[in-house]
């Protein structure tokens, strides 16, 4: 219910818990005062009880008033207006302090509550082989001096409960410094300051949740580079294509006839077609380094059904350029868990870089085995030139391109790719193919 009650509503968790602790306290205080009261009354009355037996059992060694006299003289019994009165064994009254009123003659031996002119009294009544003696006090004077003993007992439990409530709200307050520090520090940041919180000095409570917030916090940053590089890459890579583009288009306008009209439409063409697919593949290389951080939920992908659909949609690049494209897929290999897009970019970037690379009347294979290990492999091989061993891995980087290379590319497809397998947390490796002769990308999931 107090859960329902303060759903959707702002609260502050200082006042939540002073106010819970403070209830508690005076709840515990309260509980205590009484159970303190309760006894000291008790007691009282219990001591009360022993006096007047104590008076009674001095005043049974004699007949004398003088002894009566004695024992009434005492300070707390005058205080607790003890009632005397001494009776000889056939009725004849043979003492009777002077405040007392008369007491029933008819007593019952022991400890007993009667009576007598309208009035409520405690008596005591002990008999000896002569006489009986009563001693009383009447019940309302009895019980108030109880109640206000019992009272004065309570009074350092309620003198306490203050300085304890007052405890308390420095506790909590103290307790909660770290939060209040942390939110000061996020306060006075920069709007571009992604750096981690301290949490150093935080209850451990806290430190989960501040822990939490730098990896959203590392994770932002990481965004925010890879928007920054993505700036960068694109206004720097994109410069050239577009003036070497403008200069296709002045070529076209100068162009004395229709031959080298047609000449300079086909490079301009060509410019955008090569402009056309930096921009998509700056766009993909964005989308999956922003994926990484995402971390959208995977879901079983058939690596097989991918890679049939790709070398498909390829053969007629494939004819064009005069290659064959096939393919060895393994449909009992579980599937990957992952992205289908993601993968299929991976897969595609692939497949053009082989079939951009790979000279006329060579082959390249699409293949997805298990090799010996047991693990799943996505690979591609050529019958191309290859890649020397010292260029391996730095053809992973963006925008580069091993010199020499005669066809054209924008340096991001091998980019691409290693995104997206560490996306999946998969394993990327080039080498020789050993029965082409060529490249070899291998996957390994």
């Amino acid at each position: 219910m107090s859960h329902a009650l303060w759903a959707g509503r702002p609260f502050s968790l200082r006042a939540r818990l002073i106010w819970a602790l403070l209830a508690v306290v005076v709840v515990a205080a309260g509980l205590q005062a009484v159970s303190i009261y309760r006894t000291a009354r008790a007691e009282t009355e219990a001591l009360f009880d022993v006096q007047m037996q104590r008076i009674a059992l001095a005043l049974s060694a004699g007949l004398a008033s003088e002894v009566a006299s004695d024992a009434l003289a005492d300070p707390q019994a005058k205080a607790q207006d003890m009632i005397v009165q001494i009776w000889r064994a056939d009725g004849i009254m043979l003492y009777r302090s002077s405040n007392s009123r008369l007491l029933p003659q008819v007593a019952v031996l022991g400890f007993s509550d009667a009576r007598a002119h309208g009035v409520a009294f405690r008596i005591y009544a002990l008999q000896t082989p002569t006489q009986v003696i009563q001693v009383a006090q009447e019940a309302a004077s009895r019980g108030q001096m109880a109640g206000n003993v019992a009272l004065r007992s309570i009074v350092p439990v309620l003198l306490l409960a203050p300085l304890i409530m007052l405890v308390v709200w420095w506790v909590v307050a103290h307790t909660l410094a770290p939060l209040a520090r942390t939110r000061e520090q996020l306060a006075a940041r920069q709007a571009d300051d992604l750096s981690p919180l301290a949490d150093a000095d935080l209850p451990l409570e806290v430190q989960p949740l501040v822990q939490e917030m730098n990896l959203l916090l590392a994770r932002l940053q990481a965004a925010f580079d890879a928007l920054q590089r993505f700036v960068g890459d694109a206004a720097h890579e994109l410069r050239t294509p577009l003036a070497a583009l403008r200069l296709q288009v002045q070529g076209l306008a100068r162009a004395p006839d229709d031959a080298a009209r047609r000449v300079a439409s086909e490079r301009v063409m060509a410019g955008i077609d090569r402009a056309t697919r930096m921009v998509e593949q700056l766009l993909h290389l964005a989308r999956q380094e922003a994926g990484q951080m995402q971390a959208a939920p995977a879901q079983p992908v058939a690596v097989a059904a991918l890679c049939e659909m790709a070398v498909d949609e390829l053969q007629p690049l494939a004819q064009q350029a005069g290659l064959t494209l096939q393919h060895q897929l393994d449909d009992t290999l579980e599937p990957v868990q992952g992205q289908a897009d993601a993968l299929g970019l991976l897969l595609r970037n692939l497949l053009e870089n082989a079939l951009r690379y790979t000279p006329a009347g060579g082959q390249v294979l699409c293949r997805w085995y298990a090799d010996a290990e047991g693990q799943r492999v996505l690979s591609v091989e050529d019958s191309g030139p290859g890649i020397a061993p010292e260029e391996r891995e730095r053809v992973l980087d963006r925008f580069y391109r091993v010199p020499g290379t005669a066809a054209h590319g924008s340096g991001l497809g091998l980019a691409i790719v290693s995104a997206v397998a560490r996306q999946h947390g998969a394993q990327l490796v080039l080498d020789a193919s050993p029965s082409l002769g060529g490249l070899r990308v291998r996957v390994i999931f």
